[in-house]
């Protein structure tokens, strides 16, 4: 990745020690931007909910150009379990990160949505589609956007979402479909309860560029992308695609038990994305199990080593 605009900036990240922020936080220092974290003298996050704490620390950061606000609650099935948890932190936390925004005259927000479309009414699915989430998760995302524009409209913030479909990749926690099936390829049986799903999943290097083109993007004070590869593949195929890359058998069982309320298939349009932040996706799907497998096995050495 090119150096960029970034350089020299104050970002503050929250959501750094998670799966997109800790990939984020190292290619901004990359970049040359001092990355700033939402952490206490003892090194530990300050929740998102504690709104003096919050406001303490940023009011001492000094300059902050932009934010980056990663932290929340994200597996969907959690969200169906404990709604309250999941809309605290993520609308809740939002709201206070906007605000600091506001009080501290930080002039930009990146802020990552999610799938907010529903059962699709066409593929693929631009960001012009009918909103409709159908779990926890997704509506406090649509919540945390109309917030970002509310906060834009009455405040003159620039904000930049990205509506985000499956990101995968090195350190990616074992809940999500493609960790999960490397973690039980271990043992030679893997599970799963529904081959048929299509989605369309991006590798991580990808995702982080699309964020910081986000963060580079000055054409519009508020605006929505996609981010995804634009080709979709099914549950079956990605289990296939992941033993190829390991290179070896396993025993396979498909439970048949499709969730309540499943999407088919989920395609991303990206061509707004391709026009106005100039980003495009490079990793194939292939090529990104691969880089997953093999940082895999080196975890596994690593550990067996220790």
């Amino acid at each position: 990745m090119k150096r960029t605009d970034l350089k020299g900036k104050s970002i503050l990240v929250t959501g750094a020690s998670g799966f997109i922020g800790s990939h984020l936080s190292v290619e901004l220092k990359k970049q040359g931007a001092d990355v700033l974290l939402l952490t206490d003298q003892d090194g530990k996050n300050i929740e998102l909910r504690d709104w003096r704490k919050l406001k303490d620390y940023v009011g001492k950061l000094g300059r902050v150009d932009l934010v980056y606000h990663l932290a929340a609650q994200l597996f969907v099935p959690y969200s169906f379990e404990n709604p309250r948890d999941v809309y605290e932190v993520n609308v809740l936390g939002t709201l206070n990160v906007l605000e600091l925004c506001r009080l501290y005259n930080i002039q930009k927000i990146v802020f990552p949505s999610s799938y907010v479309y529903g059962h699709p009414q066409y593929l693929p699915i631009d960001e012009g589609h009918p909103i409709n989430p159908n779990n926890p998760y997704a509506r406090s995302k649509v919540i945390g956007e109309a917030l970002c524009k509310a906060y834009h409209e009455d405040y003159n913030l620039n904000c930049t979402i990205l509506r985000s479909f499956n990101i995968y990749g090195e350190g990616q926690g074992d809940r999500f479909l493609i960790p999960s099936i490397i973690k039980q390829l271990e043992s030679g049986r893997i599970e799963i309860k529904d081959p048929e799903p299509r989605r369309d999943y991006l590798y991580i290097s990808d995702a982080i560029e699309a964020f910081v083109k986000a963060g580079e993007y000055s054409n519009a004070e508020f605006d929505v992308f996609n981010i995804g590869s634009g080709t979709s593949y099914s549950v079956a195929e990605v289990v296939s695609k992941v033993l190829e890359s390991w290179g070896r058998e396993a025993e396979v069982d498909y439970r048949g038990r499709r969730r309540v309320g499943e999407i088919v298939d989920v395609v991303a349009n990206i061509q707004k994305a391709r026009e106005k932040l100039r980003w495009k996706p490079y990793v194939s799907l292939e090529q990104g199990l691969s880089k997953y497998v093999e940082w895999h096995r080196d975890q596994l050495t690593k550990a067996t080593q220790s």
